[in-house]
């Protein structure tokens, strides 16, 4: 089998990498006494959200459509946990929504494989 390799914008790559560098300041903080004074229940799905969003991004790094929607799964399961605990970060939210627009502009050039 031949595969195509599909050449990666500029853009999506600039969103990459300011995603991994969030991934790498984020994953300490799962295991941060901050976090676990939260719940038993949060840092687990703290750090489940910190591992999909990593996964999404080498997805969309590879310009695979599943990396999108991981990480828009990803958005919602973070978005609504924020709200259980009332941490709600408008900041954080437009970043990710302007991720997530930039994703959609470049979704069909994606490839649809794994």
């Amino acid at each position: 089998m031949e595969s195509i390799i599909i050449k990666r914008p500029k853009l999506l790559t600039t969103v990459c990498v300011l995603g991994f560098i969030w991934i790498v300041f984020s994953f300490p903080a799962v295991f941060s006494p901050s976090v676990k004074k939260l719940g038993d229940w949060y840092p687990a799905l703290f750090g489940l959200i910190v591992a999909m969003s990593f996964i999404s991004y080498i997805g969309l790094w590879h310009m695979k459509r599943w990396g999108v929607s991981l990480f828009i799964i990803a958005f919602f399961i973070k978005e609504l946990l924020l709200i259980l605990i009332n941490d709600l970060s408008y900041i954080g939210i437009f970043f990710s929504v302007s991720f997530i627009i930039t994703m959609v502009f470049f979704y069909k050039r994606m490839d649809v494989n794994l």
